[in-house]
């Protein structure tokens, strides 16, 4: 015994110490990248960082918590790129962290849970999620905080701690993006699976339930006050994006939006992880199918526990959004947090050894082949990849860091502009899409308050704010992505115009194209043609 102790792998012999350096080097390359500010602010980011100036309850179209955490880290690192992203980068860590002790004590599968940092640290999803600070990124640490609470609740249902953590999560989570109500989702089925094999204790159920709800309601009550001062335009928001409701009547049934939100999905996850995980999802669902016969004569009580709360906690939230996929647009990431179980599912089937991961799948010249550090090393390849966008020469059409390249420049051809007006004291800069208004607002010269108008849009958070009603008679500066780029509105709002078309640059490298428009005379007329399309 002590023969194989000193000859088994360090993997095997001290989990935790591998896992720390999983999380210490990834966790650094992370903030070396984003204080580094290797890409500019993505224009959502730049927005929730527009919001930062106007905290309120909640927001036009997600919770306050993106907010007040960017708040705080940049009351700490200041108004730059580490000041916003901070906050990603100490999710991403704690998330690890989270994972680790979830999979590794909880669930007690150590190596399970090493491998549950390798797939995390190798998809895209998971990557861009510790380095972009956007909604997602508080509400991954808040799910799998929850997730794993609901489970330790279930084993040690008597110990108040996992019902408290289950609650805050719950709170913290809700203000952070309403897709953490589909936690009750993820509860009531696993209860329901336990309750298929007698295993669902009715003291654990009502507990949970209740710690979750209470949760839920603390979360919520700043966002119904906001909304509720606000005409509920939030939760028409969200409703219209979900295609519940909505001005114009869709088909109920289509096909054209699936294929590329399946093919997103792929791409998150990558390829050979996204077959890890729906080979491991598959077997946890046969927990589903079989009968309710005592566990004792099945399976490990722990192991049809964790195979029933992975399952729910994959199966329920990814098939809604593959249905729901034919009848309106889904957006790639909405389904992100039922990964958070199928990569711990991905995690189980690669150290079971399924689909020929275990060593002896091949064999040649009589020497057995192992194939986990193919996988790993692609999981590696993307690692680089994705940290390495702004060095690699790839054609403008394949680089999707492309978006995030120029604005910086753009500021500063900005402030050129500004400086050559008459009254440079006296420019307004605006655009009629939110996100570059957003970014305009963070690039411009001085960071100014920027205005959104509407010459055909749907609602967003800008409109709830001021326009520049009160800046008759200034000049202002228009930008634009869009070709014609001077939209016809503009010439009831000023006298006179005239545009360049400016190709940005990013450490030497192309970034994006926009259109600048400089306004002269402005005499206070701001259309709002579309108020009221949410």
């Amino acid at each position: 015994m002590r023969c194989f102790l000193q000859q088994a792998p360090l993997w095997q012999r001290r989990p935790a110490l591998v896992a720390a350096a999983i999380i210490f080097l990834t966790t650094a390359v992370r903030l070396w990248f984003v204080a580094s500010e290797q890409l500019d602010l993505v224009q959502d980011e730049a927005q929730y960082w527009d919001w930062t100036r106007r905290l309120q309850l909640s927001y036009y179209s997600k919770g306050p918590l993106i907010a007040w955490v960017i708040k705080l880290w940049t009351g700490v690192f200041g108004d730059t790129g580490l000041g916003v992203r901070f906050g990603a980068v100490l999710h991403s860590c704690l998330a690890q962290m989270v994972l680790y002790f979830g999979v590794a004590r909880l669930m007690r599968m150590p190596t399970v849970a090493l491998w549950t940092l390798v797939i995390a640290n190798t998809t895209p999803l998971f990557m861009v999620s510790g380095i972009l600070m956007t909604t997602d990124s508080p509400l991954l640490l808040c799910w799998a905080v929850a997730l794993f609470s609901l489970y330790w609740a279930g084993e040690r249902e008597d110990a108040p701690l996992p019902y408290v953590l289950l609650a805050v999560s719950m709170a913290l989570g809700l203000l952070a993006k309403y897709m953490m109500l589909a936690m009750f989702g993820v509860a009531v089925l696993y209860m329901a699976g336990l309750y298929r094999h007698r295993m669902l204790s009715r003291r654990f159920a009502l507990r949970a339930l209740t710690a979750m709800a209470v949760g839920a309601a603390a979360g919520f009550v700043p966002i119904l006050i906001w909304n509720m001062q606000h005409d509920w335009v939030g939760f028409k928001h969200v409703g219209t994006l979900a295609g519940v409701t909505s001005s114009k009547p869709k088909p109920l049934i289509r096909f054209d939006r699936f294929p590329e939100y399946f093919g997103a999905q792929v791409g998150l996850i990558t390829p050979w992880w996204f077959v890890f995980m729906l080979a491991g999802a598959w077997r946890a669902l046969s927990f589903w199918r079989s009968g309710s016969a005592p566990v004792a004569v099945r399976e490990d009580l722990a192991h049809v526990r964790r195979s029933l709360l992975l399952a729910a906690g994959f199966w329920m939230l990814w098939l809604f959004f593959i249905v729901w996929s034919f009848h309106t647009r889904i957006y790639p990431n909405w389904s992100a947090m039922s990964y958070v179980a199928g990569i711990i599912l991905a995690a189980m089937a690669v150290d079971r050894g399924t689909l020929m991961v275990r060593r002896a799948a091949v064999t040649a010249r009589g020497r057995r082949f192992a194939w986990r550090p193919v996988w790993v090393g692609l999981g590696m390849a993307v690692f680089l990849l994705v940290h390495g966008l702004t060095y690699l020469p790839l054609p403008e059409k394949l680089n999707p860091a492309v978006r995030l390249m120029g604005w910086h420049d753009l500021g500063n051809k900005l402030g050129e502009v500004q400086r050559s007006l008459p009254d440079p004291d006296k420019v307004f800069f605006f655009s009629s899409a939110y996100d570059v208004t957003a970014s305009l607002a963070y690039y411009a010269p001085g960071k100014p308050y920027t205005y959104c108008v509407d010459f055909g849009r749907r609602m967003s958070q800008y409109d709830l704010w001021p326009g520049p009603q009160d800046k008759v008679g200034w000049d202002a500066v228009y930008v634009g992505k869009e070709n014609p780029p001077v939209p016809p509105g503009l010439a009831a709002m000023f006298e006179e115009s005239s545009y360049i078309r400016y190709e940005t640059t990013h450490r030497g490298r192309k970034g994006r194209t926009f259109y600048i428009v400089t306004l002269r005379n402005f005499n206070g007329h701001w259309p709002r043609q579309s108020f009221g399309v949410y």
